[in-house]
């Protein structure tokens, strides 16, 4: 069996990142139509993952936003990635894995990627989701998982975007919370440029109103 893995949520500011991992024997059994998640529509990535977690093996690990503040102490985001990936692939046990690098030099992160716990030979490439298919559909397992946590999100705290700094709405919630309670929502990683930059804004501005 060969195995892809990619992640979804790296970037974001809200909610967990999430690396699937799915099993093939060979990449032409995969569901046609398979490719790239972000090439895809909702409705057509959900039909997928259906289709996907159906009839292949697969796994799915979600790294919180707590976990990922506590473990950037220690090391780079590339890191606990590589992590998350070592762990989706020895939780499936292919001769060979097939990942989306997250570092400039493709040898290194498969590398680092089998140094961490893969039980096999790592292929590392850039754009793995559009070069191979196994991690296309391991792309569409990993954004559809993360999409219904930040549902589940929205549905308990309400407007919260999709959780990206990029998206206008994620960072109007952030801003209100952080300016209401003093602290950024549970579901935050803290640790997150656009967090901090906020909290100094809202101690700079507390300090400016009590010596004004």
């Amino acid at each position: 069996m060969i195995c892809g893995v990619d992640e979804a949520g790296k970037g974001a500011v809200f909610g967990p990142m999430t690396v699937a991992g799915v099993g093939c024997e060979e990449m032409g059994d995969l569901p046609r139509g398979v490719k790239d998640s972000k090439a895809l529509t909702p409705k057509r990535r959900e039909a997928l993952y259906g289709e996907i977690t159906g009839s292949f093996p697969w796994t799915v690990i979600e790294v919180q936003a707590a976990e990922i503040d506590c473990l950037r102490e220690e090391m780079s985001m590339n890191v606990i990635v590589a992590r998350a990936h070592a762990g989706a692939i020895a939780a499936l046990s292919p001769q060979t894995a097939y990942v989306d690098a997250c570092d400039v030099n493709e040898e290194r992160y498969g590398a680092t990627v089998a140094a961490l716990g893969s039980p096999c030979p790592v292929i590392a490439r850039h754009h793995a989701d559009v070069l191979f298919p196994v991690v296309s559909a391991a792309s569409i397992v990993a954004k559809v998982s993360r999409d219904r946590r930040i549902a589940d999100l929205r549905e308990a705290f309400g407007a919260i975007g999709s959780g990206y700094p990029s998206d206008p709405a994620t960072i109007a919630y952030l801003r209100e919370r952080i300016w209401a309670d003093g602290v950024p929502p549970a579901f935050a990683r803290s640790s997150w440029k656009t967090v901090v930059e906020m909290m100094d804004g809202r101690r700079q501005r507390s300090l400016d109103d009590y010596f004004s």
